[in-house]
């Protein structure tokens, strides 16, 4: 068994923080095919700005996504090296992300 240092595991709750969310997880849903406007995902998600601005700020904090702005509007885009490093901690946690693919499906999730 290998030990995982304590600030790896401060970053992967960190990141399952960030993702333990059904608003946030459908933000990385809708930007997985590429960047979006801010104001494409709030008409997308049917959310406020406010609410909509949290769950941003929150993803953006742990590192799950990157903005760059254009005139007035707010793009957001994955970032995939922090989107593959929590797959790599699912895979740590499992043996592999397949391996919890199979289980979820043979509990019903």
């Amino acid at each position: 068994m290998t030990t995982t240092p304590a600030r790896s595991l401060g970053r992967m709750a960190g990141l399952f923080r960030a993702l333990a969310d059904e608003t946030r997880l459908g933000i990385l849903v809708r930007l997985r095919d590429g960047e979006q406007c801010v104001c494409d995902l709030a008409d997308a998600l049917d959310a406020g700005q406010s609410r909509l601005s949290f769950h941003l700020k929150t993803l953006k904090d742990a590192g799950l996504l990157r903005d760059r702005r254009q005139g007035r509007w707010v793009y957001y885009a994955l970032d995939r090296e922090a989107v593959a490093e929590a797959l790599d901690a699912l895979e740590a946690l499992g043996g592999s992300a397949r391996g919890f693919r199979l289980a979820a499906a043979r509990r019903g999730d």
